[in-house]
């Protein structure tokens, strides 16, 4: 832990952390691969989250995203999010890249979030662009489990990036941004192989900055980090800003 504390001083704020599913979990969210408790571990989500079951059958995609939403919305950051917000804070960290669409970075208090997957937060409708927050689309849906526009009866799609779209362009360019100036990037609870997001850290490394990895699972880049963290992503990070102190 005191060598990522030096790593860190030493970035003097040209530091960015890149978060997976794994920086939840303390929050009671699951992971997406863990076996038996991960939310592929019981569904295809080629059936469930891809664009195509979106416009196929809007009720069927519905049904999994509906009581996905309900959960997400109750949950709140854990001490792993609070850290990363007061590295922020602190002037340590330049920013927060995250796969997540749980909106917690932002709760718990970070300002430079990347949400490149896209966030829970809005829905928009695929017909007139209309905009609705997360807490009205649940009193939008019809008597067979589809959300329609309030404005124009539209189709609503959630603002999160499913299966078979491309990435926000403005968020990669964005998170391609940070992670070509970083000195060091921190990757916490992700298992770094959904790409293109798995090839940010690589983009660090040809820059000239170094990689901490504070997962539990196997990633690529194990080899290439100057430090290696398994330990549960809260207790980490929590220990690192003790070193911090």
């Amino acid at each position: 832990m005191a060598k990522l504390a030096a790593l860190l001083v030493e970035a003097d704020g040209a530091a960015v952390v890149l978060t997976g599913a794994g920086v939840s979990v303390p929050s009671g969210i699951p992971d997406f691969r863990s076996p038996e408790t991960g939310l592929w571990a019981n569904v295809d989500p080629m059936e469930v989250a891809h664009i195509d079951v979106f416009e196929r059958d809007p009720a069927r995609f519905w049904s999994y995203y509906r009581p996905r939403f309900q959960q997400l919305g109750g949950k709140r950051p854990n001490a792993a999010h609070a850290a990363i917000a007061e590295l922020e804070r602190r002037g340590l960290v330049r920013g927060v890249i995250t796969q997540n669409i749980d909106r917690l970075h932002r709760a718990a208090g970070s300002e430079e979030v990347i949400e490149v997957h896209g966030s829970i937060a809005t829905s928009s409708c695929r017909d007139c662009g209309a905009s609705f927050e997360v807490e009205q689309v649940e009193g939008l849906f019809d008597a067979d489990g589809i959300a329609h526009c309030a404005s124009c009866r539209g189709p609503l799609k959630p603002d999160v990036v499913l299966f078979g779209e491309l990435l926000p362009e403005a968020a990669i360019e964005r998170a391609a941004d940070l992670a070509e100036a970083a000195e060091l990037m921190i990757c916490v609870g992700s298992s770094l192989v959904v790409h293109p997001v798995a090839g940010l850290p690589a983009l660090t490394r040809e820059h000239g900055g170094s990689l901490a990895i504070v997962t539990k699972g196997e990633t690529p880049y194990d080899e290439e980090a100057e430090v290696r963290l398994s330990g549960e992503v809260d207790a980490e990070l929590t220990a690192l800003l003790a070193a911090l102190a």
